[in-house]
């Protein structure tokens, strides 16, 4: 069972930027990133094949964050910008094992088996 560490969560005022970072304890086939904002469903909003640049984005996000990963120390980070206060949310970093031979990583969740324990990201106006 592989373990995910979450940090760099905060808060900020808008227009600024945050970096979350995720580190696996094993090796796995993708990882991304996922939120749940207050009353709503959780949403995928970045993922990345592993070893790869291949990745995925949720439209809500596109332009403004980045995944991107070290390998070598299992870890991928999520580089957020221009931060609005819609970006308020529980922030999780998951990892799934299973190659379904899509181009680019899924960004439902149903296709990510680990979870991290959520960092929470609090954007102010």
């Amino acid at each position: 069972q592989v373990h995910l560490v979450e940090s760099g969560g905060g808060s900020v005022q808008a227009g600024g930027s945050l970096r979350l970072s995720c580190v696996a304890s094993d090796y796995t086939i993708k990882m991304g990133w996922f939120r749940r904002a207050s009353g709503k469903e959780r949403e995928g909003i970045a993922t990345v094949y592993i070893g790869t640049d291949r990745s995925n984005y949720a439209a809500s996000v596109k332009g403004r964050f980045n995944i991107t990963q070290d390998t070598r120390k299992k870890t991928v980070h999520l580089l957020m910008n221009n931060l609005k206060p819609e970006d308020t949310a529980m922030y999780y970093c998951a990892a799934g094992g299973i190659f379904r031979g899509d181009s680019i990583p899924s960004l439902d969740e149903s296709d990510y088996t680990t979870w991290g324990q959520g960092t929470q990201v609090t954007v102010s106006s």
